[in-house]
């Protein structure tokens, strides 16, 4: 692997959940294309980016502070995941399932952080 972030889970992941976010959003309505699908479709796309740029060979505390910025994008997709469920664009299976992935990143987001101090 060329590169360093890579190699972590955390964006390993959040690269998965992104496509799968990507997929989704692809089933609302047109009506929402340049409101909320391409909201959630930045946010999930923000926790990825942040990891990667924040994965750079620079200190604990920056990688810490763009670490930050991904957990806070986390909570935006779960706060448009709350809409699409509302607006009956994802069902309330498809909305656990994310609630939780995200639910799960969020938690080894706080731990690789915690791990920089």
């Amino acid at each position: 692997m060329a590169f360093k972030f890579e190699e972590l889970k955390i964006w390993q992941i959040s690269l998965l959940l992104s496509d799968e976010i990507d997929a989704i959003v692809k089933l609302f309505p047109k009506s929402e294309l340049f409101s909320l699908s391409t909201q959630i479709k930045k946010a999930a796309d923000s926790v990825n980016l942040n990891i990667a740029e924040g994965c750079m060979e620079q200190s604990k505390a920056e990688f810490s502070r763009f670490l930050t910025y991904a957990a806070r994008s986390r909570l935006e997709v779960v706060s448009c995941l709350f809409m699409a469920r509302n607006s009956s664009y994802i069902s309330a299976e498809k909305f656990s399932y994310f609630y939780n992935e995200y639910e799960q990143l969020c938690k080894m987001i706080n731990a690789l952080k915690n791990s920089l101090k």
